[in-house]
């Protein structure tokens, strides 16, 4: 730069010359490189890495997104499954119930059974001890009959009134034995 004083003329506004242009040339070619060298070593790294770290995480979210997915689909079939869960025990239930109601009725039929052969048997027993009763009784009237006729024999009866007096006496005691 020149400095003016009074009487001189500007003969440079800047002083441009063609070292200056030279210089300044060079200083853009060498910017201009040591750009190029920079974005080689030291952008691109910081690129790749800004790119990988991207799609590392473009990936943990969308398996992110399947996993709550999957979430949401194993939800959905775990409440269905309750649901049949519910049902089935509910049916499971419904079918002990109806077992056990029908257990209950064989069970009442069986006892019904059972005591109408107890029933039975005691009566079949009633009767069979009536029967020998009966003939308990009627050997005792023939024993009392066969005193009455040595009686009667020893009394000199005759048979018209032996006979008489057994068919009454048979007459009264098998009316009353065999009412009873």
């Amino acid at each position: 730069m020149v400095l003016l004083t009074g009487g001189e003329s500007m003969s440079r506004l800047f002083d441009l010359d063609w070292q200056l242009l030279a210089d300044s040339c060079l200083m853009i070619i060498a910017i201009f490189v040591l750009f190029l060298i920079l974005s080689y070593f030291l952008f691109n790294p910081a690129r790749k890495m800004l790119n990988s770290r991207r799609e590392k995480i473009q990936n943990e979210l969308q398996t992110a997104k399947e996993a709550m997915e999957n979430a949401q689909n194993l939800k959905k079939e775990y409440e269905a499954k309750l649901k049949d869960v519910d049902k089935e025990a509910e049916g499971i239930l419904s079918e002990a119930r109806r077992k056990a109601l029908g257990s209950e009725n064989q069970i009442v039929a069986q006892a019904k059974e059972e005591a109408a052969r107890i029933l039975e048997r005691a009566r079949v027993e009633a009767q069979l001890e009536k029967q020998k009763l009966s003939d308990d009784v009627k050997k005792e009237i023939i024993s009392v009959a066969s005193i009455m006729a040595g009686k009667v024999v020893s009394a000199s009866m005759d048979t018209v009134v032996q006979n008489q007096l057994i068919d009454e006496t048979i007459k009264e005691m098998g009316d009353k034995t065999w009412l009873n």
